[in-house]
């Protein structure tokens, strides 16, 4: 079963690799993704990013999207953690770990998930400039199309 988190706190990728290995001699490949907040965006320098979420949702559709990837690939194992509230240039906000017996399903699964999340998750993003304006962020046709791509393995699914 998949671990997922949502938390205003900073996560530590090296004990959440160490938790997801613990004990486990059967895990042969580990895919792992790191989000970090840039420092610019519409070609202007970021002071911060902002996310909000509705707690208990937000959580059932990442372990949704997580029981996906654990359906379509042999996963012996996913942490998926992401992060609210305001964060600044340079801070994680999500980490994703997909382990299975061999590399290719972990890349894979770790892809996906990543995918999946940038778009199916309901957090709302809003950008903060130096010069103190703000707008919230839009969706990319690029991340809608990434997702759609891997939609034709499962139609219909609904996070949530």
């Amino acid at each position: 079963m998949a671990r997922v988190a949502v938390q205003a706190d900073p996560f530590d990728p090296g004990a959440e690799l160490a938790r997801l290995l613990a004990g486990r001699t059967d895990i042969g490949g580990i895919g792992c993704f790191i989000g970090t907040v840039r420092d610019t965006a519409e070609g202007r320098r970021l002071a911060a990013l902002t996310l909000e979420h509705y707690p208990g949702m937000t959580e059932r559709a990442i372990a949704a999207i997580a029981a996906e990837a654990e359906r379509r690939w042999d996963l012996a194992g996913c942490t998926v953690i992401h992060r609210f509230g305001r964060l600044t240039p340079g801070a994680p906000i999500v980490l994703v770990l997909a382990a299975a017996a061999h590399r290719a399903p972990a890349l894979a699964a770790t892809s996906f998930l990543i995918d999946w999340l940038k778009t199916r998750a309901p957090f709302w993003k809003q950008e903060e400039w130096e010069d103190g304006a703000t707008a919230w962020v839009a969706a990319k046709e690029a991340d809608d199309a990434a997702a759609a791509s891997w939609d034709q393995t499962s139609p219909g699914f609904t996070a949530g």
